[in-house]
């Protein structure tokens, strides 16, 4: 079993039976993954969506070492919505383990961050420079897939990548018109 299944409700009350249906199939992910580290089920009623066929939103987070994978469904029944998104995530973890799953051995999660200390002038003030930095692993996309994440994390300004077609590292990011474009760096 995962080591962590987590079933967030939120507009709504969660039945016993919705509860033990979802505890019940969350837990078969791992069948499909075995390095699953978190499992993570928000269940929504939206009573502001424009169709009814919208309004019961079931999304499902997986998280491992090195990996992070969203689906997302809506339908008008919480245990359809539920089931279709249970079925998505099955189809990206097979895409991901076919594509991307090799062991990295340095145990790290992609989503590790490294805070180093700031530099301190003279008079003890900190020096205007970089307020955060952040080291996370690149895993080896093409621009289809980065945009497919780009959505399922939710990163509405930019999505850094590496593009194993190009083999340099991009960054995917979202025009005001709604589309997208791509930053490709050169040494000059």
């Amino acid at each position: 079993m995962a080591n962590n299944i987590e079933i967030l409700a939120r507009n709504m009350r969660l039945t016993d039976n919705t509860r033990e249906h979802v505890e019940m199939k969350a837990a078969k992910l791992e069948r499909y993954l075995q390095e699953i580290d978190e499992i993570r089920v928000e269940l929504s009623h939206l009573k502001s969506a424009r169709s009814a066929s919208d309004r019961q939103v079931a999304q499902i987070t997986v998280r491992g070492k090195g990996y992070i994978l969203r689906s997302e469904e809506r339908s008008e029944d919480l245990t359809v919505a539920f089931d279709t998104a249970f079925d998505k995530m099955q189809r990206q973890i097979e895409r991901y383990k076919g594509k991307h799953y090799h062991g990295r051995g340095d145990g790290r999660s992609a989503a590790e961050v490294v805070e180093e200390e700031w530099p301190v002038d003279e008079t003890g003030e900190l020096l205007p420079l970089i307020a955060r930095r952040k080291k996370f692993v690149l895993m080896p996309m093409n621009e289809d897939e980065a945009v497919e994440q780009m959505r399922l994390l939710g990163h509405n300004n930019f999505f850094v990548f590496f593009n194993a077609e190009k083999n340099s590292i991009q960054v995917l990011y979202r025009r005001r018109n709604g589309s997208y474009g791509l930053i490709e760096p050169v040494i000059g």
